[in-house]
């Protein structure tokens, strides 16, 4: 089945995910047209899949050889363009799911359940080779996650501009830590560092417990670090020592994930290097999962339910933080 899709947002990941994934799915997927503020950015993206240029977003998802949405940008249009897909009974993958506020994400939720279309969140880290084989191993080899050490670190000038993107990690985090244990957090207690902008973090992080009261010792804990704080004149000091980008520790063993395509692991036999390199990349992950979404006649909006839940926890991560105290999910 060839999927007709229109783009709607040429996002900052179209040349190094999108565009490279979407020609590699040719036979999967067909761009019928493309839609973003910047004319001749919309141009430009239209000439390299020989798509038709629009002006707006609701013409694009009212075309009759469209079968899908794909919300790559969240500038300018925020979430207008899932309800116009919803409007018109369009399958929906968004890329900008993380960007949504926790309010907004519950009515979305809402109102794609009623219009009875597939939804697909962009979780990049759930999808990646490196996060699929460490979900593989913990069920072979390394048991229970235990700890969770997630970190992340960023110059100042990667900010967007919906938002610090410390604040966007973080929601992108949470939902990779609950990937990972496959468990619900039960609370959080967070700390930050403001540039001197109470609006503004340029550190934050999260401590994120993972465990059930009634047996507290099988549970989980999260520690999520995000940092915005190093200048532009200084970011090649961002690889130096730089810690992994996840660090598992199990009930048999630990495991370091360096996205997308590396993860090392300890266990009673010794060290293990894996490179995964031999994987497809992200972006056609994400994409194929996508695909699927859109065959299946069974209704999956379960990555919205994700989006939500992540978006919810981030805000109770922010009422912590604010407080001074832990708060319960």
């Amino acid at each position: 089945m060839k999927i007709r899709v229109g783009v709607v947002g040429i996002g900052p990941l179209w040349d190094s995910r999108h565009l490279p994934a979407l020609r590699a799915l040719s036979d999967r997927f067909d761009v019928a047209a493309v839609c973003d503020p910047v004319q001749h950015r919309a141009q430009q993206a239209a000439r390299q899949l020989n798509a038709s240029v629009h002006d707006g977003f609701r013409a694009l998802t009212a075309r009759s050889d469209v079968d899908a949405v794909l919300l790559l940008s969240p500038q300018w249009f925020g979430p207008l363009p899932i309800y116009a897909a919803c409007d018109e009974g369009k399958a929906i993958y968004c890329a900008a799911a993380i960007e949504l506020k926790d309010n907004e994400a519950a009515v979305l939720r809402d109102r794609v359940r009623e219009a009875g279309v597939a939804f697909m969140a962009e979780f990049p880290c759930r999808l990646s080779p490196a996060t699929l084989r460490l979900k593989e191993l913990i069920a072979t080899r390394l048991g229970r996650p235990r700890l969770l050490f997630c970190n992340r670190r960023r110059t100042v000038a990667a900010a967007g501009e919906y938002g610090t993107k410390c604040e966007l990690d973080m929601v992108e985090l949470i939902d990779w830590c609950r990937y990972v244990v496959d468990a619900e957090p039960t609370s959080v207690v967070a700390v930050s560092h403001n540039r001197g902008d109470e609006e503004c973090a340029d550190y934050f992080s999260v401590s994120v417990d993972f465990s059930d009261g009634e047996d507290a010792e099988k549970g989980a804990m999260a520690m999520i670090a995000c940092g915005e704080y190093v200048p532009k004149s200084c970011e090649e000091s961002i690889s130096y020592r730089r810690p992994a980008d996840l660090k598992v520790v199990c009930d048999q063993g630990i495991a370091f994930v360096d996205l997308p395509n590396t993860v090392a692991w300890f266990d009673s036999a010794g060290q293990h290097l894996e490179t995964l390199d031999h994987e497809r990349p992200v972006g056609e992950q994400l994409l194929m999962h996508f695909h699927r979404a859109v065959e299946s006649l069974v209704l999956k909006t379960a990555s919205l339910d994700d989006a939500h839940r992540a978006l919810t926890i981030a805000s109770k991560a922010r009422q912590s933080c604010a407080l001074g105290q832990r708060v319960y999910c």
